[in-house]
């Protein structure tokens, strides 16, 4: 008797320790995601009140601000007052990160295809660590090797200065392919087995089945990393800011200098007092980034929903 009545006071203090230690893992989780709540809300309330003032206390129009080509943030009345027009930079990022991502998803969905479907065991052992790889390589030193090797050779052998949207292109296309390549291998290798068998046993060829079957069933997931891929292209502000030239003006070919809202935040943010119109401007272009941000991510959810439903 004394010894059951000891293993059932054993278990009841077994079970009320399991009870607390579920307490307090549910509500450190809880904490842990409320933190990063409040956190996100902070910095979206934040960049959007700041990037507000533009407008509200400045009195600067929406149209001149996203329609204008012309920056002249620190121009004195005299000289016409102020111009804060960042078309510009709105202009040099969505060229370069379109671009980039145009020539970096064909790459990245093929060699994911041959990671998955066509490259044997030894193939894959030696590319997924030279992917991994090149997302492990910091922004500066992209930005270095465009400066050192890019910008001589398109100035060598394009014509031009060297800096130049083609450049910003060129090296923002390779730091976006690990995104795209570990997203749509991640994608195709979670696709079911049966699909792969019930196609060769129709008798379609490997290419068949990749072309026919595998890319349409995994279609959502290689969306989803192409539009990562852009968002990655598109906040990136270091590499690009190395090799673009950074002239606040259009480019109207491949081989012109232009600027980003990255970078002109990034060269300028340095140089503005605080609560100045120029500070301010700044601060409305990295609301734009934000709202580029959360269009990426609402545009995500619909592919993946769309995808969901189909």
């Amino acid at each position: 008797m004394e010894r059951t009545a000891e293993s059932v006071g054993v278990w009841r203090a077994a079970k009320k320790f399991k009870r607390k230690s579920d307490l307090f893992g549910r509500n450190l989780s809880f904490l842990c995601a409320l933190t990063v709540i409040v956190l996100t809300l902070s910095i979206v309330v934040f960049i959007s009140s700041k990037g507000l003032s533009t407008f509200l206390v400045n009195k600067v129009s929406l149209g001149e601000f996203l329609f204008s080509t012309e920056w002249f943030p620190d121009r004195g009345a005299a000289e016409g007052g102020p111009k804060v027009g960042a078309l510009t930079f709105i202009f040099g990022s969505v060229a370069t990160s379109l671009l980039a991502v145009l020539i970096s998803a064909p790459l990245s969905l093929i060699t994911a295809v041959f990671m998955v479907e066509i490259a044997p065991g030894w193939g894959q052992r030696i590319l997924q660590p030279t992917i991994e790889l090149l997302s492990g390589i910091p922004s500066v030193v992209y930005g270095y090797i465009g400066l050192s090797v890019l910008v001589p050779f398109i100035r060598e052998h394009f014509g031009g200065l060297g800096f130049s949207l083609l450049a910003g292109v060129l090296v923002l296309s390779v730091m976006v392919i690990p995104t795209i390549v570990s997203v749509s291998v991640d994608s195709l290798r979670s696709l079911p087995g049966h699909l792969k068998e019930a196609a060769y046993a129709l008798g379609s060829t490997r290419w068949q089945t990749i072309r026919l079957v595998l890319l349409p069933a995994a279609k959502t997931g290689l969306i989803t990393g192409i539009i990562l891929g852009l968002a990655r292209a598109f906040g990136e502000a270091l590499a690009v800011q190395m090799v673009i030239g950074n002239t606040r003006k259009i480019a109207h070919s491949l081989l012109d200098p232009t600027i980003t809202l990255t970078s002109g935040i990034t060269m300028d943010m340095g140089y503005t007092a605080a609560g100045s119109l120029w500070n301010n401007t700044l601060w409305s272009m990295a609301l734009v980034l934000l709202l580029m941000s959360f269009f990426f991510i609402l545009l995500i959810k619909m592919v993946v929903k769309r995808g969901a439903v189909k």
